[in-house]
């Protein structure tokens, strides 16, 4: 398992060591790392992912140990209330703002009073960095791949090649992010309901700042 979500799964428990959440909705789960750790940890988990193929994945990982649903945010088909709801490795980036909004008040429908709200996102200095760096690479072991970046105001559509030394398990695909001002998402969670809004660097007790590439989002629901 990626050792980064068995320290952002730590920042969890601290987070929560006075409010243990029992049932936690896993945003944007993809291949079920997080949602692994956190069933791993003793939490009820449940999945959302937009990505069939990321969800058969999970299903692979997870067997029969969480309930995982197809769903397009901000859509969320899911029977609360969480206690928790979590959102890790910028999936929410996908979401331009607009859904963002919407999906940030679906979310918070499905937790309970006091429901914690916790989720990753891209910064100013990460779009900074983007224009900086249209274009990054890298090879190990035999394997090579480029990220070719174009940044369109705050949108940023990144094109990855990777090459294996199996050919078959070399890909080209291209992601959009949306990288949305700091007071836009908390006003966003305002409108939805959350407060005690926080933001820290890159899951760690710090408060982010201006060179922090990854924010991350601590909220409660009202």
């Amino acid at each position: 398992m990626d050792p980064c979500y068995s320290h952002w799964a730590d920042f969890l428990e601290d987070l929560w060591a006075d409010d243990r959440p029992a049932r936690v909705l896993d945003v944007c789960c993809g291949t079920g790392l997080m949602t692994a750790e956190l069933l791993a940890r003793g939490y009820d988990v449940e999945g959302v992912d937009a990505s069939p193929a990321m969800l058969a994945l999970a299903r692979d990982r997870l067997a029969r140990d969480a309930l995982l649903t197809e769903c397009v945010l901000p859509d969320l088909p899911v029977q609360g209330p969480f206690d928790a709801a979590v959102s890790t490795l910028d999936g929410l980036n996908y979401l331009a703002l607009d859904d963002l909004r919407a999906t940030f008040a679906a979310i918070a429908a499905t937790l309970r009073p006091g429901g914690w709200f916790v989720f990753d996102l891209h910064t100013d200095a990460t779009l900074g960095f983007l224009l900086d760096h249209p274009v990054i690479d890298g090879s190990q072991d035999g394997s090579s791949f480029v990220l070719r970046t174009t940044v369109t105001g705050r949108t940023c559509a990144t094109t990855i090649e990777f090459t294996a030394p199996d050919a078959a398990s070399s890909f080209i695909e291209t992601h959009t992010q949306h990288i949305h001002r700091a007071d836009d998402i908390r006003r966003a969670l305002t409108e939805a309901s959350f407060t005690d809004v926080s933001v820290l660097d890159e899951y760690t007790s710090s408060p982010a700042g201006p060179t922090t590439l990854r924010a991350t989002w601590v909220a409660r629901q009202a």
